[in-house]
């Protein structure tokens, strides 16, 4: 079972890095929405420092939404995804190794440029952990929970629109617990409370995505 799930994720990497003209879209995109906000509200430090953190969360959501429309779509147009759910295999793993991968390919890129768009947002040091902490519980449950909404319309032609439209509303909290840890962070209050509350959404979905992601493959496949 090691070496199937392994060659799973090593088949996962390929892809992507094969891809990398898709690879790069989340990520030039990330780039742009972060650098076109200060040109929108201007270059006041303190007003960036303000929105920082929400500039930066806003940009992620969307960027990896971007992504996760490809999480099982060419495994479903070339009959791969098939021989996954009828392999002897548990689904649930499957697909959890997929969801980790495509959480390592598009936000490690995100993690490695954020020194510099801190410093570009003037965020101080105390918001830049914060927001790596933030990133590092959060954007993993962006992930799991944005897998279902794919299984769920992986048979769907152009299922982005839909897919943001389900999943958006479902990232509000995650959002508001993620800028009021950077805001905490700004004023040296502590922000444990609101990592705490993220990091228990996070091990929900790690606990029940997965299944859930497993089930509506099946579904869908019908």
């Amino acid at each position: 079972m090691r070496r199937a799930i392994l060659a799973v994720a090593k088949r996962d990497f390929s892809i992507a890095y094969r891809q990398r003209a898709e690879l790069m879209q989340p990520l030039m995109f990330f780039l742009m929405v972060v650098t076109l906000f200060p040109l929108a509200i201007g270059p006041s430090p303190q007003t960036l420092q303000l929105v920082s953190g929400a500039i930066i969360w806003v940009a992620a959501i969307l960027s990896l939404l971007m992504g996760l429309e490809r999480l099982f779509r060419d495994d479903f147009a070339d009959g791969s995804l098939e021989q996954l759910i009828i392999s002897p295999l548990p689904l649930y793993l499957i697909v959890l190794v997929k969801v980790v991968n495509h959480w390592l390919v598009h936000i490690v890129p995100l993690l490695i440029l954020s020194p510099l768009l801190a410093l570009f947002l003037n965020m101080s040091l105390n918001m830049y952990l914060a927001l790596v902490i933030t990133l590092l519980v959060g954007t993993p449950t962006i992930s799991l929970i944005g897998a279902i909404g794919v299984a769920l319309t992986v048979g769907l032609q152009r299922s982005g629109v839909l897919l943001a439209l389900l999943l958006i509303p479902l990232f509000i909290p995650l959002l508001i617990f993620a800028t009021s840890t950077i805001d905490s962070a700004a004023m040296n209050l502590p922000f444990g409370f609101q990592i705490g509350i993220m990091s228990s959404i996070l091990l929900l979905a790690l606990a029940v995505a997965p299944a859930v992601i497993a089930y509506s493959l099946k579904v869908s496949q019908n």
